[in-house]
């Protein structure tokens, strides 16, 4: 133990990748560590979150790569989501089991129970105080709730992630990278899914010409879209749902489900009474060592407000960079990489690093847009939709990616190494790559 004059060296409130990819790590070199969960242990991400919706989704992907080789592949390839639900169970569950008994091997404390600041070092749990020499906030986001009346009826995206039936009538709030997701799977299911916008644009972080390409054949699969919504509120007629917008316009469904985004989890913690600040949108407030405004006491993942996407690996990496800081192995201010981000919706459309957008807003940068619909490798898999985009600096290194097809998610990991690698083109030629393959055809064009 390296401080005796707390209980633990570290304390994570949360046992997510925010917390426990660093610890481990920490652990092994001495610190005394616990974990503090509420909830799950293992966070949102393989509870509800990356492992669960992966689960979902591969049979989707299976079933609608068989369609487009139906000539090929004979049959009739349909659904079925209560087998899809249990197939997602049988691969989740184990999770959380499988890391608590990691986290104990490890010799790590995990504490069930909701934490609460009663100071700068001590947290009440359980109605017990423990001690740390330092606190990491890492409890994440929790799904946000549409301030209409009714709001109560709605489903979130864990409620999503149990559904034993597909309802036949889906209404779907939002067009975030959850709401598109969840809309592909519910579609597939045989649901009939319209999605409610709160403005003319959806996955706004993306390239909008890429977004309306995937909204287009969202449409061609049958699923409908409302712009500037203007949510009223929702109701309830026995089995059916109401869902009011507009001009009083209303639309009847069997479900509705709220994906209209998430928000920090920063309340009933204690926070104000100890003094660290945080933003309700945003999360808790830290500098470029990932350090809040009480100076022992940091933040990690999705609910610090380090301006970064809100992702797995995001999380991985702030969690990596406080185990090097506390373990005194650098002094340095955290220094983030392009971090790769994918929708997977079909086609799923990924980028990473400088976007299009900006770009072209800039003369350092310029831009190279391919079709590649129609080269051999996309040709072979029936890929109706294969558009990419590079962006180059005045180097020629590649500084940024973004694609809509349904091998997008493989194509953006491939290159990452080209983009926060920073490598020059004989560099980049001195990689062979695996012919025929996704990575070939992706590093072809830098």
């Amino acid at each position: 133990m390296k401080n005796p004059n707390f209980d633990y060296d570290v304390i994570y409130i949360g046992s997510g990748h925010a917390a426990f990819d660093g610890a481990k790590t920490l652990c092994k070199q001495g610190f005394k560590i616990a974990f503090v969960e509420a909830i799950a242990v293992g966070g949102t991400c393989p509870n509800w979150g990356c492992n669960a919706k992966i689960s979902l989704d591969g049979p989707v992907t299976l079933a609608k790569t068989q369609r487009r080789m139906k000539a090929i592949v004979e049959g009739d390839t349909k659904l079925n989501w209560k087998e899809n639900i249990k197939h997602k169970r049988e691969g989740i569950l184990p999770i959380k089991v499988d890391r608590e008994a990691t986290m104990k091997s490890l010799g790590m404390d995990v504490i069930h129970g909701f934490a609460k600041f009663t100071d700068a070092h001590t947290l009440e749990i359980n109605g017990e105080h423990v001690t740390s020499d330092k606190i990491v906030i890492a409890t994440g986001l929790t799904p946000h709730k549409v301030e209409i009346e009714g709001t109560e009826l709605s489903h979130d995206s864990r409620d999503f992630m149990e559904l034993e039936d597909m309802p036949k009538r889906m209404a779907i709030v939002g067009t975030g990278y959850i709401a598109m997701e969840f809309a592909t799977m519910a579609n597939e299911a045989g649901a009939d899914v319209t999605m409610f916008m709160h403005g003319d644009k959806a996955l706004r972080p993306f390239y909008q010409p890429y977004v309306k390409i995937l909204m287009d054949e969202m449409k061609k699969s049958g699923i409908k879209f409302v712009e500037n919504s203007g949510l009223r509120s929702f109701s309830q007629d026995g089995d059916e749902y109401t869902v009011t917008y507009a001009d009083n316009q209303q639309l009847t469904v069997d479900y509705i489900l709220d994906a209209s985004g998430r928000v920090p989890m920063v309340h009933n913690m204690g926070l104000e009474e100890v003094g660290v600040k945080y933003d309700d949108k945003k999360g808790v407030l830290v500098n470029e060592y990932l350090q809040t405004s009480v100076e022992n006491i940091y933040a990690s993942g999705d609910v610090a407000a380090t301006g970064q996407p809100n992702l797995t690996p995001t999380a991985t990496f702030e969690s990596q960079y406080l185990k090097h800081l506390f373990a005194g192995e650098t002094d340095q201010p955290i220094d983030f990489p392009a971090i790769p981000s994918v929708v997977f919706t079909s086609p799923r459309i990924s980028q990473m690093g400088v976007t299009v957008d900006e770009a072209n807003a800039s003369d350092e940068y310029t831009v190279e847009e391919h079709d590649a619909t129609n080269t051999w490798f996309r040709q072979i898999t029936k890929e109706p939709v294969v558009k990419n985009a590079y962006i180059f600096d005045k180097e020629h290194r590649l500084v940024g990616f973004t694609e809509i097809s349904d091998q997008a998610d493989n194509a953006v990991d491939m290159i990452v190494p080209a983009v926060n690698m920073k490598m020059t083109p004989l560099e980049i030629e001195r990689n062979v790559h695996l012919f025929p393959s996704i990575g070939h055809d992706t590093w072809k064009n830098i």
